[in-house]
């Protein structure tokens, strides 16, 4: 139960997180698993390629295609809407950790 309340909310960081280094430059999958691990989220690509298309559905990613070494790597970008909501749960995390930390 504690697992899954747990990853509950590290989605919303994770997300946080992918549209912060999708602003800074476009991202792919596998470099964006690597720097999450790096953070200490553990997951799968089976889990951040749903999370990556929801964010690109909900318009906060784009996605461009480029042939690298013979093979189609997907690579996103913010949108506008996507800078917007950074912005917003910037502000928001900012005001949480003033008030949570010990």
């Amino acid at each position: 139960m504690e697992a899954k309340v747990l990853r509950k909310l590290f989605l919303g960081f994770i997300q946080i997180h992918i549209l912060h280094h999708a602003k800074e430059h476009p991202i792919f999958g596998l470099w964006m698993l690597e720097e999450l691990r790096e953070h200490g989220y553990d997951m799968s690509a089976g889990t951040l390629y749903p999370i990556l298309h929801k964010m690109e559905a909900d318009g906060l990613l784009v996605k461009e295609e480029r042939k690298i070494e013979g093979k189609i790597r997907k690579y996103y970008s913010t949108t506008a809407k996507g800078d917007t909501v950074l912005n917003e749960a910037r502000a928001k995390a900012f005001e949480l950790f003033k008030e949570i930390k010990e």
